[in-house]
This record gives C-alpha cells, sequence and structure tokens, in this order.
C-alpha cells in the first residue's frame, strides 16, 4: 500500500487524486512494494523562502525542498521499520513556483506539479 499524505493551503488548488496516482506510478516503476508513506506539503512562497533558509541557509524561495526520514545511507537498501511501512519522508512544494514554470514551459498547472512531485521523490530514494 503506498500513502500519500497531501497538506495544502486552502487557495492551492491541488489534484489530490493526480498527485497520488503520480506518487504511485512512479515508486511502482522504480520497485517499491512495501507499504510506504510519503507526506507532500504545497506551501506559498514566504514559507518555502523561510524554510530554505532555515535548513539550506538560502534566503530564498525555491520549487522543491526534501527532508527524508530515514537513516539510511544513500548506497543501502532501506529497512522497513517495526510499524512495517516505509516512511519516505515529506516533500514541500512552493505552489507559486509550479505556476511560473507551468507558464514558462507552457504546460498545465497539474503537469508541472507532477514533474516536481516526481523531482522531490527523486530526492528521497537517492
Amino acid at each position: 500500500m503506498i500513502n500519500v499524505l497531501i497538506k495544502t493551503e486552502s487557495h492551492y488548488k491541488v489534484d489530490r487524486d493526480r498527485m497520488r496516482k503520480t506518487v504511485e506510478v512512479f515508486l511502482k516503476s522504480r520497485g517499491v512494494k512495501s507499504n510506504v508513506e510519503v507526506s507532500i506539503n504545497i506551501v506559498g512562497d514566504r514559507f518555502m523562502r523561510k524554510i530554505n533558509k532555515k535548513y539550506r541557509s538560502l534566503d530564498e524561495t525555491t520549487t522543491v525542498l526534501t527532508f527524508s526520514l530515514t537513516d539510511e545511507e544513500p548506497q543501502k537498501p532501506f529497512s522497513i521499520p517495526p510499524d512495517g511501512i516505509l516512511h519516505l519522508g515529506d516533500i514541500v512544494i512552493s505552489y507559486p513556483q509550479v505556476r511560473e514554470y507551468a507558464r514558462a514551459e507552457n504546460k498545465l498547472v497539474d503537469e508541472k506539479m507532477d514533474d516536481f512531485v516526481i523531482h522531490g521523490l527523486t530526492n528521497l530514494l537517492e
């Protein structure tokens, strides 16, 4: 089972079903078969800038930040914790940045959101 927790402010409209499907398809394509959980937080630029400054010492917004919940070294395989769920971590995405990139690339916002979700998942798996 793949559990995707999505949190967003009410004024950022996202297609939650599409995001869950994007996560599911991507993880299955990477051979992830165990019980997995990942959270996705959709935020504004002010909050993204704040956490980018706190965790990366960069006083600017960014598109995607990821926070892994595993202590594994990258070359070691994931181990399943006692609760049987592999908690991959958190993906934080700036909705205003998604809109900007979608506009610049002539894509739908949902299409660009897929790109950033996959980018975040890739970071969590590496």
